[in-house]
């Protein structure tokens, strides 16, 4: 047990609060209501199975760049806590669910496996070339809830796009605020980011131009579902934490980003996860 926890926190499993909620999300909106278990089952494996990849990826990836970064080099691999061998077993159990659960649920998720691969393993790569990359990541965790409306239909629909666009550009706006941690690290060692790039001020007003279309998409996502009353007003909601999390963090005091990119960040994901479930009760 105490080395499963171990596991456990190298790919920080508590965020996968961040994208489960709205994988279940589409789900539900697809099926309009409860999907079945065997549906939701293998949409919870898929979503697990990628998350556990995908970190333990980007953990082995980005091991160097961790030793070097004083915020990181306390993680796992840097410390010796988890030998790198056991972070690719994990990486590799996680390709194994996500495979098994794609190839479970219809045609289109099956296809669309390597193309899942292909973003999962390439994000980790992006802060190397291109400041880019905080765009690159909501691409690749964004599909979460895509997937989870392709899950139940097997097929593409432009609520599961506007979706796809308001989680991603959630996810991205987030990552900057978070990046600017690491503004002085990622620009004495040529680590791309857009606080690197354009400096932390220019950058916070990225993250919330960048939040304001994400929740832009989130309405548009609404109206081509045609949901109801309790939708929107799960919407406000959401809207009030990323002010919220935009007033906590400013240029000259970064000290609350952590409690902005955790806190506030699981109130949105869980808080419209609820109220699509209301609206889909009694909306």
């Amino acid at each position: 047990m105490r080395r499963l926890r171990l596991y456990l926190d190298l790919i920080r499993f508590e965020h996968t609060l961040f994208a489960l909620p709205f994988a279940y999300g589409g789900m539900l909106l697809a099926a309009g209501g409860w999907p079945g278990l065997r549906t939701f089952l293998l949409v919870t494996l898929a979503m697990v199975g990628a998350r556990t990849m995908a970190m333990a990826l980007n953990r082995l990836i980005d091991w160097k760049i961790d030793a070097l970064n004083p915020r990181t080099q306390n993680r796992h691999l840097p410390k010796g806590l988890v030998k790198p061998w056991e972070t690719l077993f994990l990486a590799l159990v996680g390709l194994l669910l996500l495979t098994l659960a794609g190839l479970s649920l219809n045609p289109l998720t099956a296809r669309l496996l390597p193309v899942a691969v292909f973003f999962l393993t390439i994000y980790s790569y992006t802060k190397r070339f291109t400041w880019l990359c905080h765009y690159v990541l909501g691409l690749t965790i964004g599909a979460a809830a895509a997937g989870g409306w392709i899950a139940v239909t097997g097929s593409f629909h432009p609520t599961a796009y506007w979706l796809w666009a308001a989680v991603g550009l959630w996810i991205a706006g987030f990552d900057i605020l978070y990046a600017t941690q690491d503004y002085t690290f990622d620009r004495a060692y040529g680590v791309k980011s857009i606080p690197a790039r354009f400096g932390i001020p220019l950058a916070l007003w990225i993250a919330r131009a960048t939040h304001l279309t994400a929740w832009l998409a989130f309405l548009l996502a609404g109206l081509s579902y045609g949901a109801g009353s309790l939708y929107f007003l799960g919407l406000l909601l959401v809207g009030g934490l990323l002010f919220y999390e935009h007033r906590l963090v400013s240029p000259e005091d970064l000290s609350r980003v952590d409690l902005a990119f955790f806190q506030a960040n699981v109130g949105v994901s869980l808080g419209m996860f609820l109220f699509i479930v209301l609206d889909l009760l009694w909306g």
